[in-house]
């Protein structure tokens, strides 16, 4: 990674050279490329790493590549992933990539910095800061698009694409069918969820543990001629409770939700769900319980594996709603966010034309 970041250095400062009006990007996930965003009123105030300044004009932009952390919270790491993607698509002089810092209540913290909640209705679900009660985790990315869709600072800005791994993963999954601010900033903005252990069912039925669900084999399913194939042999129905009461409460379900989330009909999220761009991508060898896999018997209700539940959730909005996201098996990828997110057929999903 090191080398790339040399390499991403060396190839742009010739080209900041020769022109007054370019502006060199931060490439490294230091101190020089931390970055303050205010929510609400202030002085509340939250950090993500960028490239390019978020509060002076910059014409060479034209699209934002938004990449949410997992349950490390090591934004500085997704910084240089989300760098490193956009070396390799030719991608960093006209983006903006920008990494968030979600920092937990157990966290050290900056005069100011809001905190999120780690427990309960976290961060990854847009849960409302324990800090700063007014303010939800979605408020957080709802100011970063804002920003993004500012003519005064991006006047050329037409493309955002919101993307998370992991616990990022859930995070974008939530937040593309809640969010507030779609279509409504005149910027174009796509959703890619990759990875996520649990996702929003917009009702209370749940994969059947037979077929590509069952526990027994599904952990096998990524492996042999067939395991860049899309699994669909699922069946859905009702879930026993007895098994897990809550496990159609947000955020694995729509049911109990309060704060950012609560604003909304079940409806309302389930039509958002449904019509917002989005990408699920799914490592072809994510099968393992690696990486904070929820194994409560909430996340096994929606399956066994990560990739099994993910092929499950395609599978029923798209028959049940209607829903035509892409979706994506990533070859030879488990559960890493540089793999999936360097990848060839993954670049022009996070880097649009």
């Amino acid at each position: 990674m090191r080398i790339i970041l040399a390499a991403i250095a060396a190839t742009l400062l010739p080209a900041a050279a020769s022109s007054q009006s370019r502006v060199a990007p931060c490439t490294t996930a230091t101190a020089a490329c931390e970055q303050w965003v205010t929510l609400g009123a202030g002085p509340a105030r939250s950090m993500v790493y960028a490239n390019y300044k978020l509060n002076t004009p910059n014409a060479a932009v034209t699209r934002a590549f938004v990449l949410v952390h997992g349950t490390g919270r090591n934004a500085d790491h997704y910084f240089e992933t989300a760098m490193a993607a956009a070396f390799l698509a030719g991608a960093i002089e006209n983006t903006v990539v920008i990494a968030p810092h979600f920092v937990a209540d157990t966290d050290k913290t900056q005069p100011n910095e809001v905190l999120w909640p780690n427990r309960g209705d976290t961060w990854r679900s847009g849960g409302m800061s324990t800090s700063h009660p007014a303010l939800s985790a979605f408020d957080f990315m709802d100011e970063i698009v804002r920003t993004l869709a500012n003519k005064k600072l991006f006047p050329n800005l037409t493309q955002v694409v919101v993307a998370g791994h992991s616990a990022g993963g859930q995070f974008v999954s939530r937040y593309e069918m809640a969010n507030t601010v779609h279509g409504t900033l005149g910027v174009n903005i796509s959703y890619v969820v990759a990875n996520p252990s649990s996702y929003a069912y917009p009702t209370a039925l749940r994969p059947l543990p037979t077929g590509n669900a069952d526990p027994a084999s599904a952990d096998k399913e990524a492996l042999g001629a067939n395991g860049m194939k899309w699994n669909t042999e699922f069946t859905f129905g009702p879930f026993d409770a007895a098994k897990a009461p809550t496990f159609n409460r947000w955020p694995q379900g729509l049911e109990g939700r309060t704060g950012y989330t609560a604003k909304m009909t079940d409806a309302q999220l389930t039509k958002q769900l449904v019509e917002r761009p989005i990408t699920y991508l799914l490592g072809q060898v994510d099968v393992l319980p690696l990486g904070g896999f929820d194994q409560s018997p909430q996340g096994m209700a929606q399956g066994p594996t990560r990739r099994a539940r993910g092929e499950a959730f395609v599978k029923y909005i798209m028959d049940t709603l209607g829903a035509k996201p892409r979706a994506m098996i990533v070859s030879e990828c488990g559960h890493n966010d540089r793999c999936v997110f360097t990848t060839d057929v993954v670049l022009p999903v996070v880097f649009p034309k």
